[in-house]
């Protein structure tokens, strides 16, 4: 049992660590040339992971932190196609694009808010460029149970699409009214029942707890109803609230929001009721069942975690397209513009949209190992870890090890300096992002009150 007043304590602000070092790191001086540069010396026998950023939508739901454009007109979705279909040309020179894609996602933005003629253009234009898909590629799709089709739904199965993720994050009309969502059951039910009906036999669900007007008892009820249309996976996660970053988020009134302890105990509660249910947790925020390779991975230690969230498809390198998108290798991380016009401008300049990014350094490199696979696999293997570095790991990290004392004398973690492996118990996978908090050495240069981050409980 959890003592959640106690536990209110570890609510302060950090990163989520799909990336480490994290997006804040990223510079302006890390410019186009910098990732043509990479490309050019990219291990080609690596594979690649396909991102593409779709951003339109037609209003806005206050909670989202994503990249969005409000529009319904027509010709600007036509006119960000025509671009994006320019910037993987400008992209081809500098890729080697036969080399072998095991991943590709589109996210949004709504994909589709995109009509089923936009949808079957924007494939036609990757598939000219990237031809070498593996025969068990993961291609998955972001989709707004508001905003699809069972047209829509045959582009994406014809293409290879086999997966999907429908946002839905809360069934109750009051919370839905407050965040300005409105999205009835039945409507979510039968998109669920419509992709099972195409084959797709990976369905994910998107849930957030920490919405306005959120109370235990009504996310119980949320919980329920999302678990009897038996998505192979689920993603619960803590509602991020950055309203100095989103406008839209000024929109939610604070005090409407549930408390940490609330929050704590809804997650607490999510664990074991999924768990009862046949999910297993896996990662920070993700659940699935048994027969899914979300599972199968973690049961391996071989769950990886990237900007798209967790994954199986680990040693490829994320190339991003479209605006605001992001990728990453082994030693970079890139972004294209995020503002529209700096985005076109570029592409009609003839170079890569690219708006910042970051080149790694070795101590960069070692911490995001540790980072990603403790919050991948709530574990470490300290041996391996030196091995891979050649550092003596109780020396290099000092400092984080002795930080993590609160989390052993609260029997959180396990830091076994016999068998040199940490490990995190599940009572201690709800403060994850605490816990790898003391290895990321660009946080500890900020002090806790000029962190801009969303609370971690």
């Amino acid at each position: 049992m959890i003592d959640f007043d106690k536990f209110a304590k570890y609510s302060k602000a950090g990163p989520r660590y799909t990336s480490y070092p994290t997006a804040p790191e990223f510079h302006e001086s890390f410019t186009c040339k910098s990732y043509e540069d990479v490309l050019a010396t990219q291990d080609k026998s690596r594979k690649l992971s396909l991102y593409f950023h779709l951003p339109f939508c037609r209003s806005a739901c206050y909670f989202c932190g994503c990249n969005v454009v409000y529009t319904s007109k027509e010709d600007k979705k036509e006119r960000y196609i025509d671009y994006l279909v320019r910037e993987l040309e400008l992209l081809s020179k500098h890729l080697d694009t036969s080399r072998e894609v095991i991943q590709m996602h589109f996210g949004g933005g709504t994909p589709t808010f995109f009509s089923t003629a936009q949808l079957e253009r924007i494939i036609g234009a990757i598939k000219s460029h990237f031809k070498n898909f593996a025969k068990d590629a993961e291609i998955s799709c972001e989709i707004d149970p508001r905003y699809l089709t069972k047209e829509q739904l045959d582009v994406l199965t014809c293409n290879g699409f086999n997966r999907v993720s429908y946002g839905v994050q809360d069934f109750n009309d009051e919370v839905q009214k407050a965040i300005h969502r409105i999205q009835p059951y039945d409507v979510t039910a039968n998109v669920v029942k419509m992709a099972k009906s195409a084959g797709i036999k990976s369905i994910n669900m998107d849930l957030i707890y920490g919405l306005p007007y959120q109370t235990f008892e009504t996310f119980k009820e949320t919980l329920r109803l999302a678990v009897s249309l038996d998505p192979s996976r689920l993603a619960v996660f803590n509602y991020a609230h950055v309203p100095w970053m989103k406008k839209t988020m000024r929109k939610i009134d604070e005090t409407t929001l549930p408390l940490p302890s609330v929050k704590l105990a809804i997650m607490r509660y999510t664990i074991d009721y999924l768990e009862s249910n046949g999910y297993k947790m896996i990662g920070m925020d993700h659940f699935a069942k048994p027969d899914d390779e979300l599972f199968l991975a973690i049961e391996k230690g071989e769950l990886h975690r990237n900007f798209q969230g967790y994954t199986t498809k680990g040693g490829a390198d994320l190339i991003g397209i479209g605006l605001t998108s992001i990728g990453e290798g082994l030693s970079h991380y890139v972004q294209n513009f995020k503002e529209m016009d700096a985005y076109e401008n570029a592409i009609d300049a003839g170079v890569l949209p690219v708006h910042r990014g970051l080149t790694l350094n070795d101590d960069d490199v070692l911490r995001k190992a540790v980072i990603m696979e403790m919050m991948s696999n709530f574990k470490l293997n300290i041996a391996g870890i030196e091995q891979a570095f050649g550092i003596d790991f109780f020396d290099y990290f000092a400092d984080a090890i002795k930080a993590l004392e609160p989390f052993e004398q609260e029997e959180l973690v396990v830091v076994d300096r016999v068998a040199k492996k940490i490990f995190v118990n599940t009572t201690g996978t709800l403060l994850i992002r605490n816990i790898v908090m003391p290895f990321d050495a660009y946080l500890q240069k900020i002090p806790e009150d000029k962190r801009r981050f969303s609370k971690t409980v």
